[in-house]
């Protein structure tokens, strides 16, 4: 629930489809997304400026703390697809965020595709911290 009149970390939950299903990371400790844009600028002679921002997509990761081989077999399913030659299809990606009124804001990141930027650190009595990356070609509220 959304603390007094702004959004805390823990008010956003994400759903992840992949190609072959979902996938359900066991403890999502952080999810982060941004914008890419093309931007455009004009000169005009009379010196007057105009600009424009393209929309091209979406990028964003996850932080995870390893709970299960779930994003790890993820990954190594698309890789073995990839190497069998089958065709991959791109995944879809759902954010839920409690808003401060009560309501909830979903968005849904479309033709999502993943990279597991860390497999994470195994040391002593550490957390297992891993990183998922995506591109998404959009991203519209739903």
């Amino acid at each position: 629930m959304p603390y007094n009149t702004f959004t805390v970390g823990s008010d956003c939950q994400v759903v992840v489809m992949g190609p072959f299903g979902r996938i359900d990371m066991a403890h999502v400790t952080g999810f982060e997304s941004h914008q890419m844009t093309l931007a455009l600028r004009v000169d005009r002679l009379d010196g007057v400026q105009l600009g424009a921002e393209l929309p091209k997509g979406w990028t964003g990761s996850f932080m995870l703390d390893r709970g299960s081989s779930a994003v790890d077999d993820f990954i190594a399913q698309i890789e073995q697809a990839y190497l069998a030659g089958q065709t991959i299809g791109a995944g879809t990606l759902y954010q839920y965020v409690n808003e401060p009124d009560g309501s909830t804001s979903t968005y849904q990141f479309n033709g999502v595709v993943f990279k597991l930027t860390s497999a994470g650190v195994y040391k002593g009595d550490a957390a297992v911290t891993q990183r998922l990356d995506f591109y998404a070609s959009g991203r519209m509220r739903v």
